[in-house]
């Protein structure tokens, strides 16, 4: 009697448990053949999109995409502080917002502002520009900068930094330099640069902002322990991939400024709908890229 009421049990607990998911397939990252999960080469940059005055209610905005990483930033000001007790009488005072909705695909659900991530997030930005904003030269006064993540596929730190870059350029705000950010992983010994979510998640990576002019470094993000020979080649080559970046950059900007010089001298308005620079394939770091004026 045992042994069947035991026996019963168990064949009364396989038929009520939940079937198992079936199991994802594993994704290589790099190939045999020296490939990666999304086609593309180690050294090889994701499309990159780059659009200047896409808010018109902001004093300056652009959109930025590097692959199906999708941010828009806004900003506004230099304008007279919310609070006086924030406020100085010798610079501005810069403020950084982030939003990261739960549509945009990131991990854990909707992230408030005074969620871990984000307030690190909201850190590294503003810790990036505060020394590339020439605050001095408004004095009493506030900029408020408000990142929007539209979508994440990694590489999100570099994306804000790169369309922060461009918005507050096109609001007219005073920089020392152009910031471009590149993020590079180590796959065994192979760096990858512009990494996905699938790499950013699995792979040790750094992100490096690059002040191209003078060659400085203002932000440098390390995620996990990588060795000295290896973060040398790795940072060298974000070095080398954040230059092509700041000729995208330029040529967003000068279409951009082109367009504006033409409204006026025709006395319209400028048509915000064509005021970006899109690429239709990926680039690589080590490549001089010839592209064509929009």
């Amino acid at each position: 009697m045992g042994k069947r009421h035991e026996a019963n049990w168990f064949k009364h607990e396989n038929q009520s448990s939940t079937p198992h998911p079936p199991l994802l397939p594993w994704v290589e990252l790099l190939s045999i053949h020296n490939y990666r999960s999304d086609g593309r080469r180690p050294k090889e940059l994701r499309d990159i999109s780059l659009s200047l005055g896409t808010h018109g209610h902001a004093d300056g905005s652009a959109s930025v995409s590097h692959g199906l990483t999708n941010v828009l930033v806004t900003v506004h000001g230099p304008r007279e502080a919310k609070s006086r007790a924030n406020t100085l009488f010798d610079r501005a005072v810069l403020s950084v917002n982030v939003d990261i909705p739960v549509f945009s695909g990131g991990q854990g659900g909707k992230r408030g502002r005074n969620d871990k991530r984000v307030l690190e997030f909201t850190s590294a930005i503003k810790q990036t520009f505060e020394p590339i904003v020439q605050t001095q030269l408004y004095p009493r006064s506030q900029i408020d900068i408000f990142v929007q993540v539209l979508q994440q596929d990694g590489g999100l730190l570099q994306t804000s930094i790169n369309a922060c870059t461009l918005a507050l350029i096109d609001a007219g705000i005073a920089l020392t330099d152009y910031v471009c950010a590149v993020t590079c992983a180590l796959h065994d010994t192979v760096p990858l640069l512009d990494v996905t979510s699938l790499e950013e998640s699995d792979l040790p990576n750094i992100t490096a902002a690059v002040l191209p002019r003078s060659g400085k470094i203002t932000l440098l993000t390390l995620e996990t322990r990588i060795h000295v020979d290896r973060f040398e080649e790795m940072f060298t080559l974000a070095e080398d991939a954040g230059k092509v970046v700041h000729g995208e950059m330029l040529r967003a900007v000068t279409a951009r400024t082109e367009r504006l010089v033409r409204a006026m001298e025709k006395g319209g308005v400028p048509d915000h709908s064509r005021a970006g620079v899109g690429r239709p394939s990926a680039r690589r770091a080590e490549m001089d890229i010839d592209m064509e004026d929009v």
